[in-house]
């Protein structure tokens, strides 16, 4: 179901991007850039197939990305810091979701570049980026490789949608 509804919903940016003057693309990328599982990889691609030059599109999916990931460390590190100090050692508490379990296991794994860069096969950055704080990375290490890896999956994306653009066109 859910890869429905994000199937369909790029979609209809993809439609509505199509029709729109270049400020306005660049307004919808911001935006498809903030939606979990379209990030800045999907955005690029979708500005660059609908005509936005690339210089334009992967900025601005990137930036939309950034803006709401970045929110999103900052609130779960204010949690986490909330968590803690009523718990004491941060130990305890509720069953761990099965998504916050992957995240621990690819934490443990890879570290927070590991799962910084290769999140965006597995969950958004928007889920990964606070599940990784709340799990006790610290919130400078996510800030980091999560710009590292937004700005490298919306450039490789937007190269790739350029790619594709020119074979299409």
């Amino acid at each position: 179901m859910e890869s429905n509804f994000i199937t369909d919903l790029f979609a209809r940016l993809a439609e509505f991007a199509a029709g729109a003057e270049t400020w306005q693309q660049v307004g919808v990328l911001l935006v498809a850039g903030a939606i979990p599982f379209i990030e800045s990889y999907l955005g690029s691609f979708l500005g660059v197939l609908v005509g936005v030059p690339a210089g334009l599109a992967v900025p601005a999916a990137v930036i939309g990305n950034m803006i709401v990931t970045f929110a999103l460390i900052a609130v779960a590190g204010r949690a986490r810091v909330a968590a803690t100090r009523r718990r004491g050692n941060g130990a305890g508490g509720a069953e761990a979701s099965p998504r916050r379990r992957k995240i621990a296991k690819y934490l443990d794994r890879f570290g927070v570049p590991g799962v910084c860069l290769l999140g965006p096969i597995v969950v958004a950055s928007q889920i990964s980026a606070p599940a990784l704080v709340a799990l006790g990375a610290t919130k400078r290490s996510v800030y980091v490789w999560q710009t590292v890896a937004i700005v490298a999956w919306g450039v490789l994306f937007g190269f790739f949608g350029d790619l594709v653009a020119g074979w299409l066109m």
